[in-house]
């Protein structure tokens, strides 16, 4: 059974302007997801700015987050690492903390072999109990997992149940799905390739886009389950120049900026992540404006 169905936000981690986590905002924003009809919160991911914050931040961000959601959908703690022993460490206080799966990135700027890959997922995988998605993003991590790598991670490790699937390679997520023949689920990991990926399969998307949009994300994929492809198509090409605005400079810059926007926190951020540029600005601007949110 897939640990959900449908839109997966990969949720900010709302900060103040000094760079302090605002949790009360992190209250009403995952209120705001709930009710919008979010199926599952990805906590300290990518979008989240795992790798701005210190092992106890980041585990406190996703305690926080586990306790505020209290089993109304599920919620899964990134713990990734280019260290596995720090992913184990991770991922087994995210299992303490009741966190129903975790997302492990694959092992960044070490750029492992396959087996290298292999070994890591596996170790991080066997050290828990709970569901893990792996997460495929080349273009930040330096290395690919190839379909035959996750293939025979998902029939050696029972808990390996799925993968967020970023590569933007159409023809490798193809070519996966064939191979797999339904032995692991398949996530978006890019909100431009929603339905795409769903007519191969997929169970979802692990999301942006949700973080502004989760009412018109979560639509997306349930058009879709419905039998309804062509009004999911028209909603995901209608979404197209918001997410191309979402991404107009590294995530989650964009997105916390429109959060802003939507008055649902402060524009805080790390460094090296820095304010967005104003002519982007107005451009995110412009698309949030023609979508309807703002």
């Amino acid at each position: 059974m897939s640990i959900f169905t449908g839109s997966g936000v990969a949720i900010i981690t709302p900060m103040k302007a000094n760079g302090e986590i605002d949790y009360p905002a992190f209250d009403k924003i995952i209120e705001q997801q709930i009710a919008g009809g979010t199926d599952a919160i990805i906590v300290c991911g990518t979008t989240g700015e795992a790798s701005t914050q210190s092992h106890e931040e980041h585990l406190e961000t996703v305690k926080h987050c586990i306790e505020v959601v209290n089993h109304r959908i599920p919620v899964i703690a990134g713990t990734g690492s280019n260290s596995t022993e720090t992913a184990i460490y991770l991922s087994k206080e995210a299992e303490k903390y009741g966190a129903d799966g975790v997302l492990l990135v694959s092992p960044y700027y070490n750029k492992a072999t396959q087996n290298g890959l292999y070994m890591h997922f596996k170790a991080t995988a066997d050290a828990i109990n709970i569901p893990v998605i792996l997460y495929n993003v080349p273009s930040r991590t330096g290395c690919n997992i190839l379909p035959a790598t996750v293939v025979r991670l998902a029939k050696d490790c029972k808990n390996i149940v799925a993968i967020k699937e970023a590569s933007g390679n159409i023809n490798q997520i193809a070519q996966l799905a064939a191979l797999a023949n339904g032995c692991i689920d398949i996530y978006s990991g890019n909100d431009d390739h929603i339905v795409p990926i769903l007519s191969l399969g997929g169970k979802g998307v692990i999301s942006v886009l949700a973080n502004v949009a989760p009412k018109q994300t979560h639509d997306i994929c349930q058009l879709f389950f419905d039998g309804k492809v062509k009004e999911a198509c028209a909603e995901q090409l209608r979404a197209e120049d918001l997410v191309a605005a979402l991404f107009c400079e590294v995530n989650p810059i964009p997105v916390k900026k429109a959060m802003e926007l939507m008055g649902m926190c402060e524009n805080g951020i790390r460094l090296p992540l820095t304010e967005m540029e104003p002519a982007n600005v107005e451009k995110l601007k412009k698309a949030m404006q023609e979508y309807g949110i703002l």
